[in-house]
């Protein structure tokens, strides 16, 4: 197995480059802040932008949790790639990643200097430090699913292959804002998302009072129970499932979170 290694400082960009770099060299995984990742899919592992404290995210980052290293190195034995490219701030984190994953030393390192303008790396260190966001070589859609309350914009960039002019490839990454950061600690409160759900399925057509609204809330999203009123003479099962529908996307549109689950309950119903 061929073993690259980027390295480069904490919000160099090395994340941002590291999809092109994987993709010019034929690289076929990617391990970065705890993820094992293949063509932006995330195969395993767990991110280290989901830990409560820069500590925390570390550990995270170099496999100490003995659960998370039996995950990726499984994986890794699955997946049985030809080559894989390593992320991390110093050669030491490198080495130590490369030693937890059974993996050989990388038989060439790349430094984020040698990919990215000064300039470049400027902008990418002044955006950590301004807008505490981070990237994750991955898009949305892969990185929402176990990012539940995570801020997550999609970013697309155009590569055009150095060994074809001709064709030009899309890469999609997420830009996250972390629940932690040097911006201070975000979190949504349950009776926010209770008002939310509120408000939404009481405009639904049919829909006359909102009894009840419970919240579940998990790592990974949240459960909602939602006891309603509904008028006399309405479609009740198209004007639940439309209730269902609404609710469902205001709330992960408004807090980013996933909503696992959402009941609609018809409890009562309304003449007037």
């Amino acid at each position: 197995m061929e073993v690259y290694a980027l390295v480069g400082g904490s919000g160099t960009g090395k994340s941002h480059r590291a999809s092109v770099v994987a993709r010019e060299r034929n690289i076929e995984l990617i391990i970065d802040d705890g993820l094992l990742i293949r063509d932006s899919h995330i195969v395993a592992g767990k991110s280290a932008k989901r830990e409560d404290t820069i500590i925390a995210a570390v550990r995270r980052a170099i496999f100490s949790d003995e659960f998370h290293r039996l995950m990726v190195t499984d994986a890794l034995k699955k997946e049985d790639p030809n080559s894989i490219l390593v992320l991390g701030t110093s050669r030491e984190m490198i080495s130590k990643i490369c030693s937890q994953l059974d993996l050989p030393q990388p038989q060439e390192w790349i430094r984020i200097e040698d990919i990215a303008t000064p300039a470049e790396i400027k902008r990418a260190k002044r955006l950590r430090r301004v807008n505490g966001t981070h990237v994750i070589p991955a898009p949305t859609v892969e990185v929402k699913k176990t990012f539940s309350g995570y801020l997550i914009d999609p970013l697309r960039i155009f590569h055009r292959s150095v060994r074809s002019q001709q064709s030009q490839d899309i890469i999609e990454k997420s830009v996250v804002r972390p629940t932690y950061s040097s911006l201070g600690k975000f979190y949504i409160a349950d009776v926010v998302i209770r008002s939310i759900v509120e408000k939404t399925v009481h405009e639904v057509d049919g829909i006359t009072e909102v009894v009840r609204v419970l919240v579940e809330s998990s790592p990974d999203g949240v459960y909602l129970q939602v006891d309603v009123s509904v008028r006399y003479g309405t479609k009740i099962m198209n004007v639940l499932a439309e209730a269902q529908k609404r609710a469902a996307e205001i709330v992960e549109q408004m807090t980013a979170l996933n909503v696992l689950s959402i009941d609609i309950v018809a409890k009562r119903v309304s003449i007037d």
